[in-house]
């Protein structure tokens, strides 16, 4: 296997499906351990990238390594990721607001604000139907979170 920085760079590939068969790789290993956290600065700035599937990854390599953030890095970024709960890109604003009870289950001194953010989404930004189903996953993750 490649090592993790050699992965990490392939998040950027213009191939969706291998950047995604990265991210999924990238996923499993932070569920073991911390060797993916060590590159969590890189995923801050992918979570500010133009393009929305390098935000979405961005989003979610943050959120699975919540818990291996014993440096409070989510707490210094944590204003940033919440913007993205109405992203332009509403595909990428669900993504966000399903990763929000992985984030708060392993940082509970964050819970509050992201509750609140999550309350105050005004999700008439987005078209009618979309604006439905970004409701139901604020729903969903506000349930998961109580």
């Amino acid at each position: 296997m490649e090592s993790v920085a050699e992965l990490i760079e392939r998040l950027y590939s213009k191939d969706n499906k291998v950047a995604y068969q990265v991210l999924q790789l990238l996923e499993t290993e932070s569920e073991k351990s911390n060797a993916v956290y060590k590159f969590f600065d890189r995923f801050a700035e992918m979570i500010e990238d133009s393009n929305s599937y390098i935000r979405t990854r961005g989003i979610v390599l943050i959120s699975v390594n919540a818990k291996w953030d014993t440096e409070n890095k989510i707490d210094e970024i944590i204003d940033n990721y919440l913007k993205h709960i109405l992203d332009k890109k509403p595909i990428t604003a669900r993504q966000c607001i399903k990763t929000l009870p992985s984030i708060a289950r392993y940082k509970s001194d964050l819970v509050e604000c992201i509750r609140e953010a999550l309350m105050k989404a005004a999700v008439t930004i987005y078209g009618e139907s979309m604006q439905t189903l970004v409701y139901k996953d604020i729903s969903s993750s506000l349930k998961k979170i109580r």
